[in-house]
């Protein structure tokens, strides 16, 4: 936060501390942050797999376990590349333009929050992918044709009893968070999308949470999938590959 009320990088006032004076404006930083808003929306980015990302209230900050969906995606398509990505809930564009980096491709990102669109617009504008990545307001993949070498998704999966820090709780968009009392709604509209949109050779990668590997993976496999769970940084369950 100091870095960003004064306008340089981090790394400089690690390096030279005594150089700078606290900003008029770090306070008021304090008080936001005191009463616990993300510093991702305070700081209006945050950095996820090779991209910096805008984000914002009514976006879904990028958490780095998320990251575990790219390395799934790139142990299935070792030694070749995805040439067609999907992103079902893609927030602010995190995972569809993280993959766009990664590969020459092109996606679609769906999203149902006008809001979090307009971050990930905002977003491909800015990393130079405009052309290649196309976002269109819609549940999921309804209306969706086609078929795709990689889809991706981190659908909302916490239980509507469940208990959230206040950062979370009281700041980011509840549609991105919550998904019925089980957290499972979600999952079992997917699990009947996914089979007609995955091309030959290509896969679903979906985040989990960490104790709904057996759950998800059978909805998964009820609709005729194959399944392989990927563990995050921590060594919780977190990914499922389906093909």
């Amino acid at each position: 936060m100091m870095a960003h009320a004064l306008g340089v990088e981090r790394n400089a006032i690690l390096l030279d501390p005594d150089r700078y004076a606290v900003p008029a404006g770090f306070a008021a930083l304090v008080e936001r942050r005191l009463r616990h808003e993300p510093i991702a929306y305070i700081t209006g980015t945050r950095g996820f797999w090779s991209i910096d990302l805008a984000v914002g209230p009514g976006a879904l900050v990028p958490r780095a376990d998320s990251e575990t969906l790219l390395i799934a995606a790139q142990a299935h398509f070792a030694g070749g590349a995805p040439a067609t990505i999907l992103d079902l809930g893609t927030g602010p564009g995190t995972l569809l333009l993280a993959a766009l980096d990664e590969w020459p491709a092109r996606g679609l990102g769906i999203d149902f929050s006008a809001d979090a669109l307009g971050y990930a617009r905002a977003n491909a504008a800015a990393l130079g992918m405009a052309d290649r990545a196309q976002f269109l307001r819609g549940s999921w993949a309804d209306a969706i044709e086609g078929r795709f070498d990689l889809i991706l998704a981190n659908p909302p999966y916490i239980g509507t009893a469940e208990t959230l820090p206040p950062e979370v709780r009281d700041h980011e968009p509840h549609a991105a968070l919550f998904a019925g009392a089980d957290g499972l709604d979600d999952y079992r509209i997917l699990a009947t999308q996914l089979p007609s949109l995955i091309a030959p050779g290509g896969a679903a990668v979906i985040e989990i949470g960490a104790t709904q590997a057996g759950p998800v993976s059978a909805l998964l496999e009820a609709a005729g999938l194959h399944v392989a769970l990927h563990h995050d940084y921590g060594g919780n369950p977190r990914v499922l590959l389906a093909r």
